[in-house]
């Protein structure tokens, strides 16, 4: 026998070659791979995004927790103000003074920030309005001639 399954023992027979085949078994083969091989891209684009959505998880948190040590490594820093200027000036004072200073910088951050904020109301794309109103109207000039 010449056949391809004595060479390998147990395997399937093999499938018929392209020139045994009609197009209508060529078509109906060729869709079925494109479903399984769409069908094992989307997988492994799942296993991707998750993984990758795991990871932006992970390091959200870190940076969560970096925040919080920070504030609290800012409170230390005006402690230690605080304490400093103590040395020289009455405590309650020197907490005054630093209480004081944080409450005009506090003030001028709200003022600027505010500034900006007014400046992006509305959050229209006015420009691209405007731009969009003179295309109709040159349409609008266009199609009565």
């Amino acid at each position: 026998m010449s056949d391809r399954t004595d060479r390998h023992p147990g395997t399937a027979a093999p499938s018929p070659t392209v020139s045994d085949s009609s197009t209508g078994e060529l078509v109906s083969r060729l869709s079925q791979e494109v479903s399984e091989l769409v069908r094992n891209e989307l997988r492994l684009a799942q296993t991707e995004v998750s993984g990758k959505a795991k990871k932006a998880g992970i390091g959200a948190g870190l940076f969560g927790a970096a925040g919080i040590v920070a504030l609290y490594a800012g409170g230390v820093f005006i402690a230690t103000v605080i304490l400093a200027l103590a040395l020289v000036l009455d405590a309650w004072l020197a907490a005054l003074i630093v209480g004081v200073v944080l409450a005009i910088v506090a003030a001028v951050a709200a003022l600027m920030g505010k500034k900006e904020v007014s400046q992006a109301a509305p959050p229209v794309p006015t420009e691209t309005v405007e731009s969009v109103k003179r295309d109709l109207e040159a349409v609008k000039k266009g199609s009565n001639r």
